[in-house]
């Protein structure tokens, strides 16, 4: 593909490439079930796909969560215990850390994979959407039409930026935020009331404002899936406390 850069040519290949394939092939199969293409309604199937995709990497970053609160938890017996030694505190604090390394390790997979999925994104959605990168798809895959129609449901310019979207993705992360704090199990503030479930949609209306559709329909889509994953796993939790099959995180102490 004549790319100088080796790490350049490795994400297109390997990342880039495979996922625009996807999303040309869910517009090729939009246009062959309803008969006209809409890169709409594949870019919505395109987010789900990737968010089913990225499925274990939010349930191993749940258990990451819940070993970050044990381990928390343990540093503070520790602190307690050892409040009138540092040198010892400090000691066994490193233990508990060597003992427990999942939740930094799956700290570190999780940033580096977001960091991948928004490069990703960002090339799609810059010139995949106009099929500028056409000439990446595979042998095999089927004849596109171009140009790409662009219009989704024949209302809205995915090329360009629309306030009905901006609006439904500011009131979807204002329910977000409002689920998180229904149930959290420690009690909101006034402030973090404030600032998560108020400020910070208003904060997101304004800086996504002047986003094209395109991104702002796989965000929309992309927080829908999240609060249905919210509800799931919020109902299993419930159903695991009354049926008492509920396992709390445990420690693993490390060798001496």
């Amino acid at each position: 593909m004549g790319y100088t850069n080796p790490v350049g040519a490795v994400f297109v290949t390997y990342i880039y490439q495979p996922f625009f394939n996807i999303l040309v092939g869910l517009y090729w199969l939009v246009g062959q079930v309803f008969g006209d293409p809409d890169m709409g309604v594949a870019v919505i199937l395109f987010a789900l796909v990737v968010r089913i995709i990225l499925l274990p990497l939010d349930f191993a970053f749940d258990r990451s969560e819940d070993e970050k609160i044990a381990i928390s938890d343990k540093i503070k017996q520790l602190q307690k215990e050892y409040r009138s030694d540092q040198v010892r505190l400090k000691q066994e604090i490193k233990k508990v850390m060597r003992g427990n390394p999942g939740p930094v390790i799956s700290e570190t997979i999780n940033i580096t994979i977001q960091v991948i999925i928004i490069l990703m994104l960002y090339r799609i959605f810059k010139t995949g959407l106009e099929g500028a990168d056409l000439h990446l798809l595979y042998p095999f895959m089927p004849e596109i039409k171009t140009p790409i129609n662009l219009m989704f449901l024949n209302k809205f310019d995915l090329s360009q930026t629309n306030n009905t979207l901006n609006l439904i993705q500011s009131l979807l992360i204002f329910a977000i935020e409002g689920i998180h704090m229904l149930f959290s199990p420690d009690p909101t503030s006034r402030r973090d009331f404030l600032s998560l479930a108020i400020l910070f949609p208003i904060v997101s209306f304004v800086v996504f404002m002047f986003l094209p559709s395109g991104k702002k329909l796989f965000i929309i889509t992309t927080l829908l899936f999240s609060i249905g994953v919210m509800l799931v796993k919020q109902t299993l939790f419930w159903y695991h406390s009354l049926t008492g099959t509920h396992s709390d995180s445990k420690l693993e102490a490390a060798p001496h």
